[in-house]
Formats: structure tokens, C-alpha cells, sequence
């Protein structure tokens, strides 16, 4: 079954993203295993900052986008990262610059797409 996760807040401030992620590594542990895209829009392209600090004790979606990028795709959107002043050099291990055009055929593959 293919997965396309559409994330739009922002990091930080509210747990969309956390919640969603941690949606994305469930579905990863079980069997058969999911094909999974994260697609981050809008302020969620912030989730795929390298070099984030958080305090003890506080999740990091930085750490989280890299260990789910070792085994589904997360792309985030292009322009939405331009708008933001976000170049290609400052993402996570594992995450990749897009498109809207790829997100339309990732939409119209996808038997399931959840949006945060």
C-alpha cells in the first residue's frame, strides 16, 4: 500500500508534524511494509532544517526526518522553501527538494494520503 503524508505546520509550537511522524514510524514497523512519501509544505519544510537543538527531553524533527528518511521519501516543496529563504545545503540527511508537479503524481499514485 502506498502512504502520502501532506505536512503544513510548522516544527515547532504545535505536534502536527511530531504526530505525523510518529504515525510515518508506525506504518514503517509493520508488515507487509508500507511505500511511504512525507511531503512537507509551507512552514512544515522547517521540519527538515539541519542542526536543530532541542532541549532534553524534547522530541527533535530533525532527528525524526532523518531516521524516517532512511526508509520512505521525504520530499518538501520547492517554492516553500525559497519563500522561506531555505537552500538545498541546509536540509536533513535523508530529505530531498521538490515540486508540485511531483506532488501531484505522488497524490495520484497513493492509495492513501493523510494530511497534517
Amino acid at each position: 500500500m502506498k502512504f502520502l503524508f501532506i505536512l503544513n505546520d510548522p516544527p515547532y509550537g504545535t505536534e502536527s508534524c511530531f504526530n505525523a511522524l510518529r504515525l510515518v514510524q508506525a506504518l514503517l514497523k509493520t508488515e507487509p511494509k508500507p511505500e511511504l512519501t512525507v511531503f512537507l509544505m509551507a512552514d512544515a519544510v522547517g521540519c527538515a532544517k539541519a542542526g536543530q537543538t532541542t532541549p532534553n527531553g524534547h522530541y527533535n524533527l530533525e532527528r525524526m526526518i532523518k531516521s524516517v528518511g532512511r526508509q520512505a521519501q521525504v520530499v518538501l516543496c520547492g517554492t516553500c522553501m525559497d519563500a522561506r529563504g531555505f537552500d538545498d545545503g541546509e536540509l536533513a540527511e535523508g530529505a530531498e527538494r521538490g515540486t508540485m508537479p511531483q506532488l501531484a503524481q505522488l497524490t495520484a499514485e497513493a492509495d492513501k494520503v493523510l494530511v497534517f
